[in-house]
């Protein structure tokens, strides 16, 4: 339920560099190893806190969606990690494919979701958890049945988004957590419109964050964050086969304790590829004042936007974004490119 009046954050288009960054500073991880080993890897460096029943919030994707996480790097995450876990997702706001839990299963079949549980939260059900300290929201409704689960792995395909500006480890949750007919209204549409996509920009990005700190809270401390930089078209998973082309050049995984600290890193690294290599996602960014959701996130405590940059190709070396993309060169792949439906890598 909204509180009275609250106003919207403002610079939502403004990036704020590193060096003009204040406050603590939390670790992120990062390697260039884009494959089942890499993402094991980067896993080990933040597992320490996940236990019991452990919850997988993993974007599944439209059917034949070509960017999301390739199946095969799950698969093996699942088969040498991941024994008592299941991958959690809800239902669409939108009708589609995913709308109804029974054509949702359907696409789960159909992209391959089939070798772990894959628990559709909200099939049976809302639970409301609470909103400490927002301004939109006293409390956020999500998939009943996540509250099954006693800890949450966020394993985030990083990408543009079309309202969001960009999608990391807090659209996956704010968004992918709350349920289909409640709690994704309540993000998305103004009361009283007719409008179902009227909430943009500033107000949109705080809603998100509001929705993923209800999450965050009920399970800290045993919840960890892995983002997926590659196949990072400007358009989200949601759009599937109608995504837009992929122009920027894959960078890496990276992975926090602290969902503000991953999600500033992956734009960080954006914004340092050199030769222009990020300049679709940083107008598709700016444009959609999709950094308010850092700024969001920051004011409400749910991290830092300072960070050492651990290099775990590189015996735990402290580097720069600058320094972890420098040679990068836009359309570079690599060899995995494409491994999710079994296609040669790309020239």
């Amino acid at each position: 339920m909204c509180t009275n009046k609250p106003v919207p954050g403002k610079d939502g288009n403004l990036y704020v560099p590193f060096e003009e960054r204040t406050g603590e500073s939390s670790v992120v991880f990062f390697t260039r190893d884009l494959s089942e080993k890499g993402l094991v890897n980067i896993y080990d460096r933040v597992s320490s806190v996940l236990f019991g029943k452990v919850a997988v919030k993993l974007h599944t994707g439209e059917a034949e969606g070509p960017n999301i996480i390739p199946r095969p790097w799950v698969k093996e995450l699942f088969a040498s990690r991941l024994a008592n876990a299941a991958i959690i997702e809800t239902n669409t706001y939108y009708e589609g494919d995913r709308y109804t839990t029974e054509d949702h299963r359907k696409t789960l079949e159909i992209n391959g979701w089939t070798f772990c549980p894959v628990d559709i939260t909200d099939a049976d059900g809302v639970a409301a958890l609470p909103v400490k300290g927002g301004k939109w929201f006293k409390e956020m409704h999500v998939g009943k049945g996540m509250l099954d689960y006693d800890s949450l792995l966020v394993l985030t395909h990083f990408k543009g988004h079309t309202m969001g500006g960009f999608g990391g480890s807090n659209k996956n949750i704010g968004i992918g957590c709350a349920d289909g007919r409640i709690g994704k209204a309540e993000i998305h549409t103004a009361e009283g419109s007719g409008n179902m996509w009227s909430i943009a920009e500033e107000e949109l990005m705080e809603r998100i964050s509001e929705s993923t700190k209800a999450t965050i809270d009920h399970f800290a401390p045993h919840v960890c964050y892995i983002n997926t930089m590659r196949n990072m078209s400007v358009s989200c998973d949601c759009e599937g086969k109608e995504a837009e082309p992929v122009v920027t050049p894959d960078v890496g995984l990276v992975a926090s304790l602290d969902i503000l600290a991953a999600d500033n890193a992956c734009i960080d690294l954006i914004y340092n590829l050199p030769d222009g290599g990020g300049k679709a996602m940083i107008e598709r960014v700016e444009t959609r004042h999709g950094l308010r959701q850092l700024s969001y996130m920051k004011e409400l405590g749910m991290g830092n936007d300072r960070y050492t940059l651990i290099d775990i190709d590189n015996d735990d070396r402290e580097i720069t974004a600058a320094e972890a993309v420098m040679d990068i060169k836009p359309g570079w792949k690599p060899d995995s490119y494409n491994v999710f439906w079994g296609r040669n890598k790309r020239d």
